[in-house]
């Protein structure tokens, strides 16, 4: 078995925010990748209104998944969720997709039909520029409350800005019909709350809930590690 992990938005260096969950692994025997998604800067073109965007996050994450035939299990984080519907449609090594307080969208839907049509109070959104990011002010009392302080020091370095405009791109394909899926509810999460996580999970073949934030690959890494095991 191998993991791919697809991180959420407003984030770069995905090795980086999955390292300790990976690092668990990998002790175990079972390897992992962490593929750059594009509309976050991460392929070299910044994001923006004329930026790389959903399509490309999707062909770096499928083309992730398509570099080995060996039995895989998907692990998409916030945003990561979008992506995946779409990029693990059809590969025939998926075997399980893990959503972390994600979304699984049915085709022809988009992140922001998740939300309710406002942004955040954590996001800044730059029209002009066509990007948003997370307020660096707000990162650690909504998303990292749980963690370690050196990683809410640190995690502050690994923030991007992202193209806005794959918040109003629908997906193509809805993998989580055709894979079983497993969805994990963060109970102590500030930055999706627990009761929308619980209404997102409903399309979701098995509910699992843990006492974390929206990270809970760095604060609790053991738990997500023995989860992943499981699957």
């Amino acid at each position: 078995m191998r993991v791919v992990f697809v991180h959420g938005a407003c984030v770069r260096d995905g090795s980086w925010w999955w390292h300790r969950t990976a690092e668990l692994l990998q002790e175990r025997g079972v390897l992992s990748a962490a593929p750059g998604l594009p509309s976050c800067g991460e392929a070299g073109r910044p994001g923006g209104g004329n930026g790389p965007g959903l399509a490309e996050d999707v062909a770096a994450v499928r083309q992730a998944l398509l570099d080995s035939d060996e039995p895989t299990v998907v692990v998409a984080h916030s945003y990561g969720g979008i992506v995946t519907a779409e990029a693990a449609a059809g590969v025939g090594s998926v075997r399980h997709l893990l959503l972390v307080s994600s979304y699984l969208p049915e085709v022809g839907q988009s992140l922001s039909e998740f939300g309710d049509g406002r942004p955040a109070p954590f996001l800044d959104v730059d029209p002009d520029a066509g990007t948003f990011g997370v307020r660096p002010e707000l990162l650690v009392d909504t998303f990292l409350q749980d963690c370690d302080p050196e990683v809410q020091t640190q995690a502050a370095h690994h923030l991007a800005r992202q193209s806005v405009r794959v918040t109003g791109q629908p997906v193509a394909a809805a993998a989580w019909q055709q894979v079983p899926s497993t969805y994990l509810v963060c109970s102590q999460d500030r930055g999706t709350p627990p009761h929308l996580q619980r209404e997102f999970a409903r399309r979701a073949g098995r509910v699992v809930e843990l006492d974390a934030g929206h990270h809970p690959f760095l604060s609790r890494p053991a738990a997500v590690r023995d989860l992943l095991l499981s699957l």
